[in-house]
């Protein structure tokens, strides 16, 4: 099965999280931590910048690597490096997806999740109680 190295960012800001709504593909209209894809060569904190920049046109800065996901979808494996991050410049753009939410923590089950990121979610939720934030 073919695998799929991806990087996605948990942005937080004002004590909220943003969630994204793909606009694309075969998980079009799902919910996700925007992120993509590793280019070869490229760091997981790298990679993370630059794909932010390319679809939501903000700087980031990574603080924390939360979580890595290894899930099997049905025609390939993903690996995602999941990163507490924060925006660092700029104001978002929807440039991939559809529409964007900032949610509070007890929001978090509001949306549909796409199945990879339902188990960052629960990482999520875990590592906010333990800072008292949820």
């Amino acid at each position: 099965m073919k695998t799929i190295e991806v990087v996605a960012a948990i942005i937080h800001h004002d004590g909220k999280i943003l969630a994204t709504q793909r606009g694309y593909g075969d998980f079009k209209d799902g919910w996700e931590f925007p992120g993509g894809k590793m280019e070869a060569g490229e760091t997981a904190e790298h990679a993370i910048v630059r794909e932010i920049e390319e679809e939501l046109n903000v700087e980031i800065r990574p603080e924390k690597l939360l979580h890595t996901v290894e899930y099997d979808y049905p025609n390939f494996h993903l690996t995602m490096h999941c990163f507490i991050s924060v925006i660092m410049k700029g104001t978002i753009v929807l440039i991939e997806h559809e529409d964007a939410k900032w949610l509070k923590p007890d929001e978090l089950d509001s949306v549909a999740w796409l199945p990879a990121d339902v188990e960052v979610v629960e990482k999520l939720k875990v590592y906010l109680k333990e800072k008292n934030q949820l």
